[in-house]
């Protein structure tokens, strides 16, 4: 399972879908079946959206150097 909160303990990289989003379409579907649809019936959705955390401070104790370009795409780059 994805989990940023674990980078922000001190692991090194956190990639996944993001949360956000996959609580965004759970609520949907609860939304749907609470007005009456049938579970079974409804359409399999996935999440689209990938989040990237890298702990900068993490990859500096244990020397790792974390590329540019990595840095630039990440979502969140703890320091």
């Amino acid at each position: 399972m994805f989990a940023p909160s674990r980078v922000a303990a001190g692991g090194l990289i956190a990639y996944g879908t993001s949360q956000t989003e996959a609580i965004r379409h759970m609520t949907a579907y609860v939304d749907k079946i609470l007005k009456g649809a049938k579970p079974g019936e409804l359409p399999v959705e996935t999440v689209t959206r990938y989040e990237l955390v890298v702990n900068l401070n993490t990859a500096k104790e244990i020397g790792v150097t974390i590329p540019a370009e990595v840095q630039k795409r990440a979502d969140q780059a703890l320091r």
